[in-house]
């Protein structure tokens, strides 16, 4: 997550979870500017982000709890995996966050993990840009690609020896013309 000590332009929201609303949302439209974006380009290793906005609301959810969606829009560019060429993405998620008060955590050795994974704590502080951040980090591509590039195979072997090749590795490969000559379809 971004280093919250070095010194860059402000990309907060924070909300108490005391003073939100419990009978209405609480609706927010995140627009980072210019130098923001650029900030959060170099926290998540992104040559650019020329575009990124983050919409949605908190409403209550019961009597304690607090529900967040969101939209998350963003035009990202990322190095290519292979030959660090620019390559742009642009990103559409839906972001969900329930906030429980009454969260109790599991306890023992051998815990399970829970079927719903967009709960949390309440937290004192709800911050949509955090969040936000943390949407956009997750739905970058892992290892972006230009067009049209492959990734090649790459070929080791000791001096002397026949490097192995992917080929080489797959077991069923050579079957079809076993197959064959065992038939005396093919010479052998």
């Amino acid at each position: 997550m971004p280093d919250e000590t070095a010194d860059h332009p402000t990309f907060s929201h924070p909300l108490r979870s005391a003073s939100l609303a419990t009978r209405k949302p609480t609706r927010f439209d995140l627009r980072p500017d210019r130098a923001t974006r650029q900030w959060i380009a170099v926290q998540l290793g992104l040559v650019d982000l020329p575009a990124f906005r983050f919409t949605g609301e908190i409403r209550p959810d019961g009597r304690n709890d607090f529900t967040l969606d969101a939209t998350m829009t963003a035009e990202a560019v990322q190095p290519c995996s292979v030959t660090l060429a620019p390559v742009i993405a642009r990103l559409t998620e839906q972001v969900r966050r329930r906030y429980i008060a009454d969260w109790q955590e599991p306890d023992g050795d051998e815990v399970e993990m829970p079927e719903d994974d967009t709960q949390d704590p309440l937290p004192e502080i709800i911050d949509p840009a955090l969040v936000a951040m943390e949407a956009l980090e997750l739905a970058l591509p892992l290892y972006p690609r230009a067009d049209g590039v492959e990734l090649g195979e790459a070929v080791f072997a000791a001096p002397g020896t026949a490097p192995l090749k992917d080929e080489d590795l797959r077991p069923f490969a050579g079957l079809a013309a076993l197959k064959s000559r065992l038939d005396g379809s093919e010479p052998g």
